[in-house]
């Protein structure tokens, strides 16, 4: 019994070290990339009859995954994407369930076989659910889409795209480009349309890739074809006021050849190439309402909701702001200092005034905590002025318990107003309303402000927004992702037609343009809300005094 059992130990023993140096050497032929050197590996724990665990199939996977690609020669890439099979074969048959980093691996050898290796990538992805138990990612479907792109098999690439979507994983830039392209080639004209929205949907600024393929395109006999001569201009202006600005999404418009010009865009939002004025864009209707329902919905699961619900009644009879201010944030900038306290009278204070003049008298809302209320009562100058902000209208206090965030940010997204506020609503509680909206909503509406020297000044939102705009005329400008501090410097991609630009600047002279504008304006784009209050104060930054008042509080 007992040398059995040291037998045994000693068997262990000898194949925990054979397991042990089979491992250390595949780590290394991984480390140098060692295609050659894992295949001769492998080859040999087959022969010595080697137990072989996931990780091992898994390095092995990745390393011809990572190796084919370099490749130069047909015979040599077939005989990887068949010895990628076997290995994949026999984890299977020992057992051992292929996780998505294993089909990932796998999809990208069999999707470099010359011939149908789209289709068997493709199949991998299909099947890893039903047959493993795996979840695809979006890098589990590149090697399926991009090998069909490549053999320009359109068809098949949008089937991938359909496949992807449908189980909740979203193309990216390199993924939406490829397809763009390939639409390109094949003569899809609408296909490079919509793909262009989507990466104008998806995407801020371009690569430089991207904008070689867009460049390509826009330069090409097809693309000087496509498009239409007439349109119904109120419908396109209709279009982009639905859809927050920036784009209408109604087809190419236009004739002939395009103009494509690298440019820089002014700090006023102008192209130093065409002219135009570009758009601040905002979300459209259809996203304002479903951002207001989810704030809502949030805010009710984690407040009173009959005090919420007590502010969205009081909302909709008193819905004429055109901003909104976040009361606490103001009065209590910069007051981290021995005599600090709540500036209610200098910041807050000046704040309110400051938008009242720049909306010709008309009150912003200030919301503010009743326990922050309560204690301001104590002081008879602030008793007066918040007694004066609550009979105009100009005041709001949330309940006892509240979280004051969700009342000015509510308020703010249902009114489609400015938002006065320095906080950056990093915080858990906007982390819930996702990335669908909010940052494009913020870029839009937030009003930030500071105090140097006693002047407040308002910085108000950009004239303009640095993401792919369809103008009115068909033409286009494309960012591209120039890692730039300065914005006046990034390169941008601008793309007209000669005859559409030039109509378009003889209506602007007529008064019907609203993408062009003439050298004499200078406004930025302000919300609709606003849009009757554009002649008062519209520069970028708005100044005032602060009030020099001993601190009451």
């Amino acid at each position: 019994m007992a040398t059995a059992a040291a037998a045994k130990k000693k068997t262990n023993k000898k194949n925990s070290s054979r397991e042990g140096k089979f491992r250390h050497a595949l780590d290394t032929c991984s480390k140098n990339g060692d295609l050659a050197g894992a295949l001769a590996l492998y080859e040999t724990a087959v022969a010595e009859d080697l137990r072989l665990s996931a990780y091992h199939f898994n390095s092995l996977l990745h390393i011809l995954s990572s190796s084919i690609e370099t490749l130069g020669d047909e015979a040599s890439t077939r005989s990887v994407v068949d010895a990628g099979s076997r290995i994949f074969d026999a984890m299977v048959a020992a057992g051992i369930a292929p996780n998505e980093a294993t089909v990932t691996s796998m999809a990208r050898i069999a999707a470099r076989r010359p011939d149908g290796g789209g289709d068997l990538a493709f199949d991998l992805v299909r099947t890893m659910g039903e047959k493993y138990g795996a979840t695809p990612r979006l890098r589990t479907y590149g090697p399926a889409l991009f090998a069909f792109c490549r053999g320009l098999e359109a068809e098949k690439a949008y089937g991938v795209e359909n496949h992807m979507v449908s189980t909740g994983v979203v193309p990216e830039e390199q993924e939406i480009a490829a397809l763009l392209e390939v639409s390109a080639k094949v003569g899809r004209e609408e296909k490079v349309y919509e793909y262009l929205h989507r990466l104008r949907s998806n995407v801020r600024h371009v690569t430089a890739t991207t904008a070689e393929i867009l460049e390509r395109w826009f330069r090409s006999k097809p693309a000087a074809e496509v498009g239409s001569s007439n349109w119904d201009s109120g419908r396109v202006k209709d279009a982009i006021l639905k859809n927050g600005g920036g784009w209408h999404g109604l087809g190419w418009l236009g004739k002939g050849t395009w103009e494509v010009n690298r440019a820089n865009v002014n700090a006023d939002g102008r192209c130093t190439s065409c002219r135009q004025q570009l758009a601040c864009v905002d979300i459209d209707q259809s996203e304002t309402k479903k951002f207001a329902e989810s704030v809502a919905s949030l805010a009710m699961e984690r407040e009173a909701m009959s005090n919420f619900k007590k502010f969205q009644d009081w909302l909709d009879d008193h819905d004429n702001y055109d901003a909104i201010v976040d009361g606490a944030n103001v009065a209590l900038y910069q007051q981290n200092f021995a005599d600090g306290g709540f500036s209610l009278s200098q910041q807050l204070e000046a704040v309110v005034g400051e938008l009242s003049k720049r909306f010709e008298n008309k009150w912003p809302l200030v919301i503010l905590h009743s326990r922050r209320v309560q204690a301001l009562m104590e002081n008879p100058h602030n008793r007066q002025l918040l007694v004066t902000w609550k009979s105009k209208g100009a005041l709001y206090t949330t309940p006892s318990g509240s979280n004051d965030d969700w009342y000015w940010l509510y308020a703010a997204v249902r009114l489609g107003c400015w938002l006065v506020t320095n906080d950056e609503m990093r915080d858990h509680i906007f982390e819930l309303l996702g990335r669908s909206f909010f940052p494009k909503w913020k870029e839009r509406h937030q009003v930030r402000y500071n105090f140097a020297k006693g002047n407040l000044t308002l910085v108000m939102p950009p004239p303009y927004s640095t993401i792919i705009q369809e103008c009115e005329t068909g033409s286009w400008h494309v960012p591209l992702d120039d890692k730039c501090d300065d914005e006046k410097l990034r390169t941008w991609i601008c793309i007209t037609r000669h005859e559409s630009h030039q109509a378009s600047c003889k209506a602007d002279l007529t008064g019907h343009s609203v993408q062009t504008i003439t050298e004499s304006e200078d406004l930025p784009t302000i919300p609709a809300k606003c849009a009757n209050n554009s002649n008062s104060n519209s520069a970028g930054r708005v100044i005032g005094k602060r009030k020099e008042r001993p601190s009451t509080f």
